[in-house]
């Protein structure tokens, strides 16, 4: 939404550093008719672009950024002397160490891209919440309710998703832009692009460029000069994208608020930046609440909190509320197998591997088979899917190196669903998928598993990857395949049967859409063990409607992957209740241009 304020006069001034910023959106009628712009700032859901060329005062500016509203992310951009403004409100206002960049729009060829694997089109009513779903997976600040389906009416702004063409069609890539013309009638003919946010668990690559492109090709299109974009400065592969596409930085200075949001932008670096993201966001979200944190171990992830006489040990999730014997009802599967089977759960037959028959008469009793060590985590040692006795054994050879007792279980066909239970109550749900290539019909399916694996990386800060290993190649033979074929264009193969992050898969949520069947079963494991934070791996054919089998119970569940449900702000309301009034649903990064691809 824009918004001008013109100021004729020092009392003009005054009184416009007064207005409430519910009456922001409420300019003069002076400034609507189209005059030169003053005093500008546009609403762009998460916050406002304020126009800092628009403003003659630089006190009025400094007010005006002071202004901010609690839990949104204002900037200030094109400010002629940010050391002035500072000097206005040096303890709430900072410089933001984000360079800006510039695509010359008058010299570019039309080029924008197209892919068959996703479509870009203006974000349309009812866009909203699978936009706010990437910015809270991102860790951005999402739009404000109702946003989306009123920005239409305000020309300047223009927001593009991204739509994935298969499947159920989702959001998977957006971005905002402002054009300064419509915004300020800009002398110098300017646009802007903000808040670009691309889906890290979207299979394919390209999405975060096109987007980019589509958006300058409508700007050249409107007869604009220029498109600007501020981007934090060690964000060093977005910056690698822009300057491919022909983005050139220039010497522009942006300023915002000092709030929750930003930061680490102004505090300096991080003395435990090498925990790991596990461990970090439950660090982050305890020290923004005022609790004491003491790092024992950043390797293993162990830190101390510790607040109003209270102090509590934690290693990621898993903390000194969990007791022992909790923690080895989790840890054993057959000990977590026998006694959710006394609690009446739906679970796959498993039998613990004794002697060679065992395995030849499961194997015929099941024709599809799972082998797994009996105590572990992340998958590790795991099969899935195993068709005939040789493979079971080597399976269970591969399994005996991690633990010396190895389950073969039922193999149960359906969705791999996540839930994590916190304190009794269902925090969030997700359907994990296995890591799948696409043929191009010119890459071999080594390197496209390699290419694949450093996507996921790149997306999940080095948590997965996909390893090169028996499991993986079992599976590339079993869909009539060797390493080094090229894979037709477009055929698809599954290059790990197992879902979990670490090894490739990817993570949906579906918490709105849990039905309740499952709800009740979780909460009753959790009960049943005895355990107040659980991850559980539940085997349905939908998550939204009943039917289930559970796999395995996960005493120290990664908080990290269950975005925008707020896993990591229920496991500190837990620890340490007092402070659950001052809880909010974090959003540390900020909103800056942002592509993982």
């Amino acid at each position: 939404m824009m918004t001008s304020v013109k100021q004729n006069s020092q009392t003009d001034t005054l009184r416009a550093s007064q207005v409430s910023l519910k009456n922001w959106g409420d300019p003069p009628e002076s400034a609507r008719e189209g005059a030169v712009g003053r005093n500008v700032a546009i609403d762009c859901g998460w916050g406002r672009l304020i126009f800092g060329q628009t403003f003659d005062d630089a006190k009025f500016l400094a007010t005006t950024l002071s202004q901010e509203v609690e839990s949104q992310r204002d900037v200030a951009i094109y400010v002629h002397e940010p050391h002035v403004v500072l000097s206005y409100a040096p303890q709430s206002l900072f410089l933001d160490p984000s360079h800006t960049f510039r695509l010359d729009l008058t010299r570019r060829p039309e080029r924008a891209m197209t892919s068959k694997h996703f479509t870009i089109r203006a974000a349309e009513k009812g866009d909203e919440k699978g936009i706010n779903r990437l910015y809270l997976g991102r860790d951005m600040v999402p739009v404000s309710e109702g946003y989306i389906d009123q920005q239409k009416l305000h020309s300047a702004v223009e927001v593009l998703v991204a739509l994935e063409n298969e499947g159920a069609g989702e959001i998977i890539g957006v971005v905002m832009s402002v054009d300064h013309q419509q915004a300020l009638q800009d002398p110098d003919n300017g646009s802007s692009l903000w808040a670009l946010a691309v889906d890290p668990q979207a299979p394919f690559p390209g999405i975060g460029e096109a987007l980019v492109e589509a958006l300058a090709d409508r700007r050249a299109k409107a007869g604009r000069s220029f498109m600007d974009l501020s981007v934090v400065h060690d964000n060093h592969e977005a910056i690698a994208l822009y300057q491919k596409l022909g983005f050139e930085q220039i010497p522009v200075y942006t300023i915002k608020h000092k709030n929750p949001i930003n930061e680490k932008l102004f505090i300096g670096p991080e003395e435990d930046a090498s925990l790991n993201v596990y461990a970090k966001i439950i660090v982050d979200e305890a020290r923004r609440r005022g609790i004491q944190v003491e790092i024992e171990d950043t390797e293993a992830g162990l830190f101390r909190l510790s607040h109003g006489g209270r102090s509590i040990a934690c290693r990621e999730s898993l903390s000194d509320l969990t007791s022992a014997v909790a923690l080895s009802r989790c840890d054993d599967k057959r000990l977590t197998h026998r006694l959710l089977e006394k609690a009446g759960l739906r679970q796959p037959e498993q039998i613990i591997v004794t002697k060679d028959q065992d395995v030849t008469e499961f194997c015929t009793r099941h024709k599809r088979v799972v082998v797994k060590p009996a105590s572990g985590e992340q998958g590790r040692g795991v099969s899935v899917d195993l068709n005939s006795v040789e493979e079971v054994t080597a399976a269970i050879k591969r399994a005996r190196e991690l633990c010396d007792s190895v389950i073969l279980e039922e193999y149960v066909t359906g969705q791999d669903l996540r839930i994590i239970v916190i304190n009794e109550e269902v925090v969030a749900a997700a359907i994990r998928r296995p890591p799948i290539i696409k043929g191009d019909g010119e890459t071999s399916i080594k390197a496209l598993v390699e290419k694949l694996s450093r996507r996921r990386e790149a997306a999940t800060n080095g948590e997965s990857s996909i390893p090169m290993d028996d499991e993986t190649f079992r599976c590339v033979r079993a869909a009539g395949h060797k390493m080094s074929d090229v894979l037709p264009k477009d055929e698809s193969i599954t290059v790990r049967r197992t879902a979990n992050l670490h090894t490739g898969g990817t993570i949906h949520d579906v918490t709105d859409i849990l039905h309740r069947e499952m709800r009740t079963a979780a909460i009753t494991v959790a009960q049943t063990l005895g355990i107040p934070v659980v991850g559980l791996d539940f085997i349905v054919e939908d998550p939204a409607k009943p039917g289930y089998a559970v796999i395995e119970a996960n005493e120290r569940p990664g908080l990290a992957n269950h975005q925008p449900q707020p896993t990591v702000e229920k496991f500190i309301d837990l620890l340490f209740p007092q402070t659950k009034a001052d809880s909010y649903r974090s959003t540390t990064k900020t909103s800056e241009t942002y592509d993982q691809n």
